[in-house]
């Protein structure tokens, strides 16, 4: 059989079809990753009035929990640097295996060292996501990645975006308002997702089900009922958007991505510039915690390939001159 141009397009045309949901997927982080770039300088941190309140005791139980979160959000983290490094893009394509679910836990362990240094230990990451999820309502995080979507199915509020208006298109985003409209998308879809979840679990609780008039589980949801599914889902935020890598990290939807036709290097990329900030947020309040000088001497005793990577650059080009501009900041407030 000749291999037409018209069969070459056909089979184009159907490889670009099933790379759909992956180049979807791709934009949806790329559009996350865009937005802290291009939102805020990384010394906007200091503007947080949480940061500036921020002085948990320095007991040492806090201190070695946080220590122990800490170091497990850095393997994972290191294992992401290490894979964008590569430049073969066939492993980089079979790497998603390992990146996607590191990518989560490293800001999971992140976060719980972040709440370790507060004293709150919760071990069920669904504890974890609430106590997070109110500190964004609550401003404890900075506009690049405070967004937030609220309310009942599908009537969402969304905060802290301001285009809400602009239709994410599946071309690769290049502008600011592309990258807020996936935001949005990324936020309305994860809400999605868990509103399904709650109301499953809620109609499976036959104490709280939700009934007819005649006594039988309510199967059909209209407004009213999807209010009462809403007043126990709590915010949707980044936390949740970043386990859907989690979620997503099985085979079926793995290979998904394997096959599809995605700029996967530019993947790789934005997944670990998401993953650096938030655990650079993190890490501001913990160095505020424990003092420059104390966190100095605990990185320098780390092994060679985290004291002498991203974890010191950090500390020393984006946490020390946050701290230290807060400081002489509050200094000339008092004087």
């Amino acid at each position: 059989m000749i291999n037409s141009p018209e069969n070459q397009l056909t089979k184009a045309d159907e490889q670009w079809r099933k790379s759909i949901p992956a180049q979807v997927f791709l934009n949806h982080f790329r559009g996350i990753d865009y937005h802290i770039r291009h939102a805020m300088p990384l010394s906007e941190v200091r503007h947080l009035e949480s940061l500036k309140r921020f002085r948990p005791k320095q007991e040492e139980e806090r201190v070695e929990t946080t220590k122990k979160w800490l170091l497990n959000a850095w393997n994972a983290e290191y294992t992401l640097h290490s894979t964008a490094a590569n430049p073969d893009e066939n492993y980089q394509k079979y790497a998603l295996h390992w990146t996607f679910p590191q990518a989560y836990y490293s800001v999971l362990y992140s976060v719980k060292a972040f709440l370790a240094i507060q004293g709150i230990n919760v071990p069920a990451e669904a504890l974890v996501r609430q106590i997070v999820n109110g500190y964004v309502v609550k401003g404890w995080y900075p506009t690049p990645i405070g967004f937030y979507a609220d309310g009942p199915y599908p009537n969402y509020s969304f905060h802290r975006i301001q285009d809400q208006d602009e239709q994410a298109l599946l071309q690769p985003l290049e502008t600011p308002k592309q990258a807020e409209a996936h935001i949005v998308q990324f936020l309305k879809t994860t809400r999605n997702q868990r509103a399904r979840i709650s109301r499953q679990r809620l109609q499976a609780n036959p104490a709280k089900a939700l009934r007819t008039k005649s006594g039988k589980v309510l199967s059909k949801f209209g407004a009213r009922h999807w209010e009462e599914v809403a007043k126990g889902m709590g915010a949707t935020t980044y936390f949740d958007m970043m386990a859907r890598l989690k979620i997503s990290a099985n085979q079926r939807e793995l290979e998904r991505f394997v096959e599809a036709d995605v700029n996967i290097v530019q993947f790789h990329q934005s997944l670990l510039n998401i993953v650096k900030y938030l655990n650079f947020v993190h890490e501001c309040y913990i160095v505020k915690a424990l003092g420059v000088e104390k966190y100095t001497q605990w990185i320098d005793g780390l092994p060679p390939y985290l004291r002498d990577g991203f974890v010191k650059k950090r500390l020393q080009q984006g946490i020390r001159p946050v701290l230290e501009s807060l400081m002489t900041k509050q200094t000339a407030q008092t004087s």
